[in-house]
């Protein structure tokens, strides 16, 4: 098939107009609205908080020109993708290397759309061209080798890394067409589009060629034994040049995006400089954040070894036992938390009580501790960049992952804010969801602080 750029630019219409501040209900549901979809769903958490959540507390906040807003969890970047629109300043915190690369691709509105598109169609074209060298379409329909070429050896992945992913997560000839795009783009590359080119593929990996389904965690689905693989890429690129095509012409806010660890937010920030924080840590549960990104972090180059996954998870909060290592101390910051301390016994104890002796299960109790000193930790540090009179929003949800033991994750975590200077202004109600296993009624919820200045803070 040939990709007609030029036809393909000549639908673009309308502009995006520029998101209006109104005070929306904190309890409205999670779902991401089709008038936000444009950057956003260029790649995004299947449970990230919605981009009107974001207006809502910047509106609230009534921040000063000029003001710079602090993401320490940006995950997929819907708080800066929303800074950026609304023309405020934002610094994103992301240490699992994926998400990171989408955020800062997200936040990049500079590649021209004709041209990014011209030079989609080319790579397009080359990889199209390599499978049909050895009979394989595309564009549906098992392939039809010919008599005289036999069946091609399909492309795999290094044995280390193919280790790394889900069994069954990727097909064997999608896989292979993957790999050949992935071929073409580098041969191909030009760096004015490399990034979202790939974030493209990225996308498609998730959306249209692996066998993945996404629930509170990632899992495999009916595998496919063939996928559309170069046409799925080239309509994700359409899309972004549409995107970008469409945005308004307003002043835009400055975004930039750290690779770093959010418990250590001062090596990268400058003191006394955020003005506010919007943002959504990881909850104390069995969720890996790591795996539900591995199948493309694997394709893409980001992850090659089982030594690169542990670098990663070296630099994240505690929310998962498969991220727990001997030498983390985080704990010893809670220990002197009564509350915490019960939780983590009433999980252990329960354990006990129902013979579970799993090596992760025999973690719960240490991780729930980790967890919680990781934020402290995290709160600690981050006293250094907030400016005096600092706001900040906190979406955190309920857990009773561990053995059913409820965990309000909300009011600890506005306890141990409390015990370090900070001012809990508020704790708004953002959704309830039921928990299947235990029937009760768990709350998301924005747990809202203010920073007084050093003067006060605590211990």
């Amino acid at each position: 098939m040939r990709y007609n750029a030029e036809a393909i630019q000549t639908s673009f219409s309308g502009h995006m107009q520029k998101p209006i501040l109104v005070r929306e209900a904190v309890a409205e549901n999670n779902r991401i609205r089709v008038e936000d979809r444009a950057i956003h769903d260029w790649y995004r958490f299947v449970l990230s908080y919605p981009p009107h959540l974001v207006r809502d507390y910047l509106h609230r906040f009534d921040l000063p020109e000029g003001s710079c807003v602090l993401d320490p969890f940006c995950g997929t970047g819907t708080t800066l993708v929303e800074c950026k629109m609304l023309g405020v300043n934002s610094i994103g915190l992301e240490a699992n290397p994926m998400p990171w690369f989408a955020t800062n691709t997200k936040v990049d509105w500079r590649p021209q759309p004709g041209a990014m598109l011209k030079h989609a169609e080319k790579v397009a074209d080359a990889a199209e061209g390599i499978l049909a060298k050895s009979g394989i379409p595309d564009f549906g329909g098992l392939p039809l080798f010919p008599d005289d070429l036999g069946v091609p050896e399909l492309k795999n992945l290094p044995v280390e890394a193919a280790k790394l992913i889900l069994a069954n997560s990727i097909s064997p000839l999608p896989l292979h067409k993957t790999l050949v795009l992935i071929e073409a783009l580098d041969v191909h590359s030009d760096e004015r589009f490399t990034a979202h080119e790939r974030l493209a593929l990225a996308k498609t990996i998730v959306s249209d060629i692996g066998n993945l389904h996404f629930g509170p965690e990632v899992g495999v689905g009916k595998p496919k034994k063939d996928a559309a693989v170069i046409s799925a890429w080239f309509k994700r690129v359409t899309t972004m040049a549409q995107d970008i095509a469409n945005l308004p012409n307003n002043n835009f806010g400055h975004a930039t995006v750290f690779r770093a660890d959010s418990r250590d937010t001062s090596s990268v920030i400058a003191p006394n400089s955020v003005d506010a924080v919007i943002t959504s840590p990881p909850y104390p549960n069995e969720k890996d954040y790591t795996r539900t990104t591995r199948l493309e972090s694997v394709l893409l180059g980001f992850t090659k070894s089982k030594a690169d996954l542990r670098l990663v998870k070296h630099d994240l909060v505690r929310s998962n036992t498969r991220s727990v290592y001997k030498s983390d101390t985080d704990h010893l910051l809670v220990k002197g938390h009564d509350e915490i301390q019960r939780i983590a016994v009433a999980i252990e104890d329960r354990r006990i009580a129902l013979q579970k002796t799993s090596g992760f299960e025999r973690l719960y109790s240490r991780l729930t501790t980790l967890y919680f000193g990781g934020m402290h930790r995290h709160l600690a540090d981050l006293r250094k960049v907030l400016k005096p009179g600092a706001q900040l929003a906190y979406v955190v949800g309920d857990q009773a992952s561990y053995l059913q033991v409820m965990i309000r994750t909300g009011q600890l975590l506005a306890d141990i804010a409390g015990s370090l200077g900070y001012e809990v202004t508020g704790i708004d109600l953002f959704r309830t969801r039921l928990a299947t296993a235990t029937g009760e009624q768990l709350r998301e919820e924005v747990v809202l602080l203010r920073w007084p200045g050093a003067g006060k803070k605590g211990k």
